[in-house]
Parts: C-alpha cells; structure tokens; sequence
C-alpha cells in the first residue's frame, strides 16, 4: 500500500479537491444553493445524504465530492472510510460547502481514512496499488496519533494475514527484534529445548514443529525502570492444526490467523515505545507451531508448568491457554501495575459475540469501565464477560491440578479465562482479551482479513492511565 505517512498531511493552503459533508437535516438548503446540474447529477445518483453515501458533482472546470454523514460534532471512525475507498486517487480537503456554516471535527476519522486504503497485495505478482487518497487537515496535532493507529492497525492486519509459513515463531521474533532496534528495547529469545526448563508448557505444545518453527518465548523490555510496569502478552500460535486432536480441514483454514494475539501485542507495544508513554514495558510472546509428529503431546499426557501447577491434557487443541500460562507467570515475576493478554482462544467468545466484539475478562471492574468507555471513545468494542467463580470446578482433574479443557461445553470464554487466571500473580491488576483478529465480510475501511480488534481500545486505557488523556 501506499505510504501511510503521506495519506494525511498539515493543511498548509495546496490545492485540493473540495469534500462537502451533509446530513440528512442539511440536505434540503444545500440542494437549493446548486445549480440545475448538479441538482440532476445528485438525482441521477440517488444520493439522498445518509451516512456513507458519495457522489461526484460537478463545478465549473472541475468538480466536488458530496458525502453523507450522521449529525455529529465529531466525526466517526468510519464515517470517511468510505470515500477513502472510492474517490479518485488526488488531494482532498473537507470544507463546508457556502450552504453550510461548519463542519464536524475530524476526530477518530483521520484514522479511518488511512486503515481504509490498507491493501495486503505481498504476493500479488500484479500488486499496483491504487493512487492514494490524500486528505490535507487544519487539525495539526490530530494528525500524528491518528497515523500511529492507523500504522498499528496495518502492522496487526500484515502480520496475521501473511501465511504461517512465513510468519512462524522466527517471523515473530523478527518482528519483536524490529520494534527493539527501532525504539531501543532489549530482547531476550529462549528457544528450542532450551524451552523445557523454564517454559516446559511453551516447549511441550510447539515441540513437533518443524525447525526452523521452532518454539520460543520472545521478551522485549522498554523504557525507564522507576515508571509504572506494564506487561503486554500475545498469543503467537503460528499455526494451530490442533494437534493430535486435530482440526477437520475447515477448521484449519483461517489457524495462520492464531498468532492475532500477538500482533495485537506487538502493535500495541509500538504505540507505547512510538508514543514515549512514561511507563517500563514489558512484552511476552509465547511462539509456536501446534504441529502434528511423532514426539507431539497426547490426551492424557500432565505438563508441569513454570508456575508449578500440573496440567492434565484433555484437548490438544486447547494449547494457546498452556503457552499463555507460562508467559503469564513470567509477567507476574515482574509484579506489574497492569497485565494486558491478546489472545485468538476461544470458539465460544465467537459464538457469544461473533466476530466484531472481543470479549475481555478484568479482576478488576474500574480496569473494565476504563477499557469500556476508552473502546467507545475510539469506536472500537469491547465486551465483558465474567470470571465467575463458580465455573473453577470445571477445571478439576483426577491426576493432576488443573486440566486445560473442560469436557461439559458450557461457559467456553470464561472457563478459559478462568485457566489464565490461575497463572496470573495475586492482586496483579489483569485484563484479557479473547479476540478474532479477523475480519470475515469486508466494511467500509475494513477489508476481508486480519483485523485488529480492540487494540485501540486498550491504547486509550494506557494513554488514560499512565499518558495523563
């Protein structure tokens, strides 16, 4: 795609194709204020100004875009998403028509102007991306966040929509070692066999990966250590056949997307170090493969686990909690202010919520608010769902402390949050997300693919928190 950087620049009076914004309440006067041809090019077109309509109008030698929005003192998300999409490659400019005595607040929609021409074309051999859309701003200082969303956006959508086999736990890595050198992290990678000592669960389900898939637990350590400590883990399941409770072939379709967690994690963890936010950070990502061989881990099998506890294996297919186990321990070593986990974990989060609204798990409820009203300040959801106490019962084993599938079906989401949550340090302040990470039917400013889902929300409770938003 285009250079993101170049899609929003300062309005510094260059010349640019005029944008008119109209309401549905707005739409009569400006209809009088046009001329008979542009009266009849609206018509012709059906325009009728609802939120998300375009039109092209005419005007002397050259011409103007007409969109329809919602009554707002402050633009949506995606309420330009739209024209990013259609208009013709050029520079815009959003001015208020003489019909018109202002225009709304570009707000969030700076961002959606940019995650709209996102295009994912790295193995098109006939890749052109189309002219880019350029919009000046007078809303200078808007101008940088919103491109750092949108940056971060993008990062997620290229890192879960390129293949396993070129977004293994080594592409993982690659990606975190990138975000150390361009912000001065300090990483640390433990990998292989090395694994089994200090992360016997991360080894055992990533240890019949191939190679050069091989597992690793990735830490990436930023920022002044007298700051608040905030620890970040992402799921990185490059690939999820299920193991030997393997997937049917259907199931298996979408599992390069089941390292989401992960680049929910590092995009987040690029806001923070891009942002300067005053915090020491502390990223995990556990990565690996769920590979089918002959030394996988079976049904049956009890892992000892970094924290301890042993776990009986009742489902290969639930390895992401087990990974997840080890990294959230690992967190708690450091006793962080907050723990935040991204985690594509569940069916049954899909299933409640579908594949718009993450569902998140917080100890505590003022974390939860926060994360709440910073999504519906970004237009960008979230839902909470319980960690009910009473639900641990379903995760006793016979032989071993805890199992990491309960076999009833009931309450999915939570009683694997609630798994997590036994590996998670006391009175450590922790959230979780079980997101989709992919987006199955295309929107305005949304294309078919990964997604990221929740990620600015949990952006805005970091900056509300520790940035002084």
């Amino acid at each position: 795609m285009s250079d993101i950087h170049a899609l929003i620049q300062p309005d510094r009076g260059q010349k640019a194709i005029p944008i008119h914004l109209v309401d549905k309440g707005g739409f009569d006067a400006l209809l009088r204020a046009l001329g008979e041809v542009q009266r009849a090019t609206i018509a012709a077109h059906k325009f009728e100004a609802a939120a998300g309509e375009v039109v092209i109008v005419p005007e002397g030698q050259g011409w103007f875009a007409l969109a329809g929005i919602e009554p707002r003192e402050v633009l949506t998300t995606w309420c330009l998403a739209r024209l990013a999409e259609v208009l013709p490659g050029g520079t815009y400019r959003i001015v208020p028509h003489p019909a018109q005595t202002a225009i709304p607040r570009m707000g969030p929609a700076l961002v959606g102007w940019v995650a709209a021409q996102y295009r994912f074309d790295r193995y098109k051999t006939d890749g052109a991306s189309a002219d880019p859309r350029v919009l000046v701003s007078q809303e200078v200082r808007a101008i940088d966040p919103a491109l750092a969303e949108a940056s971060a956006i993008a990062l997620v959508r290229d890192l879960v929509n390129t293949p396993a086999e070129d977004m293994g736990p080594a592409g993982l890595e690659a990606e975190a070692r990138a975000l150390a050198r361009t912000f001065g992290g300090e990483i640390h990678v433990v990998s292989g066999d090395a694994l089994e000592r200090d992360y016997p669960m991360v080894h055992a389900v990533g240890r019949a990966a191939s190679r050069h898939h091989a597992p690793r637990l990735i830490e990436l350590e930023w920022g002044d250590a007298r700051h608040p400590r905030v620890a970040i883990v992402g799921k990185g399941v490059s690939f999820d056949t299920g193991g030997l409770n393997l997937k049917p072939g259907s199931g298996m379709a979408l599992m390069k997307k089941d390292m989401g967690g992960a680049a929910h994690a590092l995009a987040l963890a690029r806001l923070v170090m891009e942002a300067k936010l005053p915090v020491r950070l502390h990223l995990l990502v556990p990565a690996v493969e769920n590979a089918v061989a002959g030394n996988a881990m079976r049904p049956g099998d009890v892992l000892r686990s970094r924290e301890g506890l042993s776990i009986e294996i009742t489902n290969t297919d639930a390895e992401g909690r087990l990974i997840l186990g080890d990294a959230l321990t690992r967190a708690s070593e450091g006793e962080p202010d907050l723990l935040i986990d991204f985690a594509t974990l569940t069916g049954a989060a899909r299933v409640a919520l579908g594949p718009d609204l993450p569902a998140v798990f917080a100890r505590n409820d003022a974390t939860a608010e926060a994360l709440a009203s910073a999504g519906r300040d970004r237009d960008d959801p979230v839902w909470r769902l319980p960690l009910h106490d009473g639900y641990r019962e379903y995760l006793k084993s016979d032989v071993a402390d805890l199992v990491n599938s309960h076999a009833n079906g009931f309450a999915g989401a939570s009683v694997a949050a609630l798994f997590l949550d036994r590996f998670v340090g006391e009175g450590i302040d922790w959230v979780h997300y079980d997101t989709f990470a992919w987006r199955p039917v295309a929107k305005p400013g949304r294309p078919k693919g990964g997604e990221a889902l929740g990620l600015r929300a949990a952006w805005g409770l970091l900056q509300a928190r520790y940035g002084g938003v």
